[in-house]
Formats: C-alpha cells, sequence, structure tokens
C-alpha cells in the first residue's frame, strides 16, 4: 500500500470517527432538553391539579373576588393547553397571567381573616408555593439545556452534523418583565 492511500484512509477514519462521536453528543444534549422539559411537565402537572382545590377553598367566602378566581381558571386552562402541545411561547405567556393571578388571590385573601385562617387554604397556599419555587428553578435546568443545545448546533464543524441530521433549536422558555413583576396591592384594595 502506498503513503497516500494510508494517509487518506487515516484521514476518513479520523472524519468518520469525529461525526459519530459529534452525533453522540448532539443526541445527548437533545435528550437532556427533553428531560429538562419532563421535568417542568411533571411540575405543571401537579401545580395543575392543585388550583382547582385552591378555587373552591376561596368559593366558600362568598364575597371573595369571583373576577380574580376567573381569571385563575382562565389561565389555567391556557397553561394546561400550552404543556400539552408543548408550545413554550405559549406557556411562557400563560404562566406569567397563571402567577399575576395566583398574586392576586393570595393579597386578596389578606382581607379575609377567616380564609387565611382556613387550614386547607394554607397548605394549599404552601404547596402551590412550593411548586412554583420548584417551576423557577427547573426552569433555570431548561434554559440552560436549551442554551447548550442552540449552542452546539450553530458552532462550526458541528453545525454540519447538525444539520445533516436535522438538529434543530430549541424556544427558550421566557417571561416578560411585566409578567414577572410583583402584584400592585395598592391597585387591589382601592
Amino acid at each position: 500500500m502506498s503513503v497516500t492511500l494510508l494517509v487518506i484512509l487515516g484521514i476518513v477514519v479520523v472524519l468518520a470517527l469525529y461525526g459519530v462521536t459529534t452525533y453522540n453528543r448532539l443526541v445527548a444534549i437533545k435528550h437532556a432538553v427533553d428531560k429538562a422539559w419532563a421535568n417542568i411537565d411533571v411540575l405543571l402537572k401537579q401545580r395543575h391539579d392543585e388550583l382547582p382545590k385552591l378555587v373552591e377553598v376561596c368559593k366558600q367566602y362568598k364575597q371573595f373576588e369571583q373576577q380574580t378566581l376567573q381569571q385563575v381558571v382562565e389561565a389555567r386552562c391556557r397553561v394546561q393547553a400550552a404543556r400539552e402541545t408543548q408550545d413554550i411561547a405559549a406557556l411562557g405567556a400563560a404562566e406569567g397571567m397563571l402567577r399575576a393571578g395566583l398574586g392576586q388571590i393570595f393579597a386578596v385573601a389578606e382581607a379575609y381573616p377567616e380564609l387565611r385562617a382556613n387550614e386547607s387554604f394554607m397548605q394549599l397556599q404552601g404547596r402551590i408555593s412550593q411548586l412554583e419555587d420548584a417551576i423557577a428553578d427547573r426552569r433555570e435546568f431548561y434554559n440552560e439545556s436549551v442554551n447548550i443545545n442552540n449552542v452546539r448546533i450553530e458552532q462550526f464543524p458541528d453545525s454540519v452534523i447538525a444539520g445533516m441530521f436535522r438538529f434543530d433549536a430549541k424556544p427558550l422558555l421566557k417571561f416578560s418583565a411585566t409578567q414577572k413583576s410583583d402584584v400592585d396591592l395598592k391597585q387591589l384594595f382601592s
């Protein structure tokens, strides 16, 4: 065998090994994004199951703001629809509406001492707050996984392998500044 043929064969083997290694890394990153989404999905489902209980406890107090409860119910439906379709952009908007509604429920509840003394309400409030914190933590993991995925599929030479095997960029889960802001308590009680 000639030296030229050995060099060409060596280059082909190195390129093939690089291609396989890159492909396997991209698959692992893609699955990390899917796993991060699944973790968020579990928490969203748990919170979805708790919200009707909270609304029912609040409805027991006839004078409690029905508009606030309706806002939470509508936002819950939107979150569920976005979760089921994995529409990250719609989920971000629906999450903002839901968080605002929950903030209003908890703020308005301050005006109802009997409700604040209700053990079920307090347990649900604590459980939902824990789920909110867990969702925020998991959202960070999801966005980090998405960032790693998106950077890798855009970097050369990984972009060549990503393009050949149709690895796609994933959307970040974002909330707008207004969706992240605290509830204005003065507005609620004026």
